[in-house]
């Protein structure tokens, strides 16, 4: 289509013409995110994948199990001549990572199945049949440029080696935010040691936990010392305060060139006031499932540019009315800072229909091979099936998938049984329906 989508359509194996139709879908894009000390171009360089014992990583980056194993298996299945099957779709969407361009896209009649397979979920064992919806909360700050003090000395500051990781599905996890991490030590700074900020970076990606910030700063020179080991006291706290979850945090400072100008102090001050306050993390729990997180925001994108600073959170909730109760709530924020608040790339929930009949069948096919039952769930995180369920009324969906830990974040690994569990069930299933 118009947009990059992809359908491929195959005909049924020789019996099965009069099979009802099925839909398989995949995303083709990926999470690019790597390890600090790694050299990678993501625009051409290879993905190396390595065995891990009984798993499959990629050396220093993503591997893209998220979603090629989906990819993979929706193509294994239109070159095979064996497979039965009925009538078959094969849906690949562009974009889903960087907010659901493709889905967003799709139009009435570009696929014509009523039961679509979601090949996006990332524990086998779990079937999933609802999902939450997002929307991006944007704030601008327009800043003037101040000349630096020429008593002033430049540092930058470097915080990484924290987790990251899927801003839906791990946010639960308690991981660090560098964002809100550096925010931290900058905003005591500011108040301390009359810290001025030259530019402030962090994180890159919507639905990625941040796990790296920069920030290049200046001070008065008498406050070196005693900024430097403000530094590693903070360091030490970070550590302190995320031992459980984070093995790996590294906070530095560095001389750096003593740049012309810097932000002015107004907008800086109203900038790390703003991103102290806002939150970040997970807002609400599901009360009738208690172990699922139903609203969360992260603040996973601040950049500096030439005029402004932009700041990028992700809202998240299965339930619309909190989702807006969140923007509105972050918005009242930003506008106290005197920032520039807008919303984008809104999309829906998935809402569960337990009276599915694929579901039921996908629970039949499930336990006879495993004699138990897969569990049923809700995700927190954006599928497209919310998408496409509104794009096509009435649409009977499923998502489900092999064992895939820490999408989007450098330690993404696919367990290697898994995927052969997950093959054996979805060639089943298609037998089945």
């Amino acid at each position: 289509d118009r947009v990059g989508n992809l359908v491929i359509r195959k005909s049924a194996s020789k019996g099965r013409e009069n099979s009802m139709p099925v839909v398989l879908q995949a995303h083709v894009d990926m999470v690019p995110q790597k390890n600090n000390d790694v050299v990678h171009d993501f625009t051409k360089d290879p993905i190396v994948p390595i065995i891990d014992g009984e798993w499959v990583k990629a050396q220093g980056t993503t591997l893209g199990a998220d979603n090629g194993i989906g990819v993979a298996a929706a193509l294994s299945i239109l070159e095979s001549k064996d497979i039965v099957h009925g009538p078959l779709e094969v849906l690949f969407t562009v974009d889903e990572e960087t907010g659901m361009t493709g889905a967003f896209n799709l139009s009435e009649g570009f696929i014509n199945g009523k039961v679509l397979l979601n090949l996006d979920s990332e524990e086998y064992g779990e079937i999933f049949i609802g999902c939450a919806g997002g929307i991006n909360a944007i704030a601008t700050f327009n800043y003037k440029k101040e000349i630096v003090d020429k008593g002033n000395i430049a540092l930058l500051l470097e915080l990484k080696g924290l987790k990251g990781g899927h801003s839906g599905v791990d946010i639960h996890l308690g991981r660090a935010n560098a964002n809100k991490l550096m925010n931290r030590f900058l905003w005591n700074a500011e108040h301390f040691f009359g810290l001025r900020l030259v530019y402030f970076n962090g994180g890159n990606m919507r639905n990625a936990i941040p796990r790296e910030a920069t920030a290049l700063v200046t001070i008065p020179k008498h406050f070196e010392k005693d900024f430097l080991n403000s530094v590693n006291s903070f360091e030490q706290t970070y550590r302190d305060e995320y031992s459980s979850v984070e093995d790996n945090i590294s906070f530095r400072a560095t001389r750096a060139e003593l740049p012309k100008y810097c932000i002015d102090k107004h907008t800086t001050g109203n900038l790390l006031d703003a991103l102290y306050a806002i939150p970040n993390g997970v807002i609400r729990m599901i009360p009738e499932m208690p172990d699922v997180v139903e609203t969360s925001t992260n603040l996973a994108i601040v950049q500096t540019n030439e005029n402004n600073i932009q700041v990028v959170s992700l809202l998240r909730s299965s339930v619309d009315t909190a989702k807006i109760d969140l923007c509105n709530m972050i918005e009242s924020i930003f506008d106290m800072a005197l920032a520039n608040t807008t919303h984008e790339g809104d999309y829906p929930g998935w809402k569960p229909n337990f009276n599915s009949p694929l579901l039921r069948t996908m629970k039949e096919v499930y336990s006879s091979i495993h004699n138990e039952e897969p569990k049923v769930k809700v995700i927190h995180a954006g599928l497209e099936c919310g998408i496409i369920g509104a794009i096509f009324p009435g649409i009977d969906m499923i998502s489900f998938g092999p064992t895939i830990k820490y999408p989007h974040s450098p330690d993404e690994k696919v367990e290697i049984k898994s995927v052969g569990l997950f093959w054996n069930y979805l060639l089943k299933v298609l037998e089945r329906l």
